[in-house]
């Protein structure tokens, strides 16, 4: 983090002991030791004694420690989105080609089964909607743009934009499509 090497910089520019900085801000000179080697941050009451004596804001102190802070947020946020795609890409699969199987082997309680796997697939499939509509990005470009930490551009943002009701109206017939061949291969099977 970057808070301990500005306040050591602060410190020494001020020709401030770690003591004597302590006694300023009313903490041991071990707490400010500690804040130096980020063994520990500060609590907020200290942020603003410390501003007060560096004569500088809590913006500047903490800048750096910011922007890692966001950082390290994107890559859960990014890492969270992976594997919550990825088990929908597995749960969708089995989706598929699941209720073949089950039925045959499990008769009516396997259709229980394969309807059990649509409603967490479902389920799966509104979590990845959800995360899309946070990180606002619908389109493949847009996400491979997130995953990759960028944003797209003003242009390039506008067109992505323009292709979400297309994409949405294909999905939708794509899925139509693939519930009447499934329907079908179910009844060819029941019959």
């Amino acid at each position: 983090m970057e808070l301990g090497k500005q306040i050591r910089k602060y410190r020494n520019e001020l020709s401030l002991s770690q003591d004597e900085l302590a006694q300023r801000i009313f903490v041991t000179r071990q707490t400010i030791s500690n804040w130096e080697n980020d063994k520990s941050y500060p609590d907020i009451n200290s942020l603003v004694l410390l501003s007060e004596v560096f004569k500088t804001s809590i913006d500047n102190l903490v800048k750096g420690d910011v922007e890692e802070m966001k950082e390290q947020i994107s890559k859960e946020d990014k890492s969270h989105f992976v594997k919550l795609g990825n088990l929908y890409n597995i749960m969708f699969i089995l989706m598929i080609v699941s209720p073949i199987p089950l039925a045959h082997f499990f008769s009516f309680a396997g259709i229980g089964i394969w309807v059990v796997l649509v409603a967490v697939t479902f389920f799966l499939a509104l979590l990845v909607e959800r995360q899309k509509k946070k990180f606002d990005v619908y389109t493949y470009k847009e996400i491979i743009a997130f995953l990759d930490g960028k944003k797209l551009d003003e242009i390039a943002k506008a067109k992505e934009e323009a292709k979400r009701p297309y994409q949405e109206a294909v999905l939708a017939l794509g899925f139509g499509v693939l519930a009447l061949i499934i329907g079908l291969i179910f009844k060819l099977l029941l019959k």
